[in-house]
């Protein structure tokens, strides 16, 4: 039985009847739905998350970052679970390197200034 009678059958108020491969059937609808679910919303996380992972242990002193909170400053000192970063000329802060949302490229007119 497919789905289109089933939807005719509750339309129309009739209980649906079952056939004898309905629960293969509606084990092949769920196994699909679930590699749906698989290739649009769980690989494209772990890729991004991987990148993130590979961004953060390539971090050096000299690289600019900015955090999840928005704070932009360049990395003076990397440790095992944190990075000091400098935010001005006379501050540095200590943040997780749980919390360092990007690394910044640097353009050519900021290298030259």
């Amino acid at each position: 039985m497919t789905f289109t009678n089933i939807l005719a059958q509750v339309a129309d108020g009739a209980a649906p009847t079952t056939s004898p491969n309905g629960g293969m059937n509606m084990m092949l609808i769920f196994g699909l739905f679930m590699l749906a679910m698989w290739f649009l919303m769980i690989a494209p996380q772990n890729k991004r998350r991987k990148e993130h992972q590979k961004m953060l242990s390539e971090l050096k002193p000299g690289d600019q970052v900015m955090t999840s909170g928005g704070i932009f400053g360049t990395v003076q000192q990397v440790r095992e679970d944190r990075l000091v970063l400098k935010i001005s000329d006379s501050t540095r802060i200590e943040v997780s390197k749980a919390y360092v949302g990007a690394k910044l490229s640097v353009s050519e007119d900021t290298e030259k200034k």
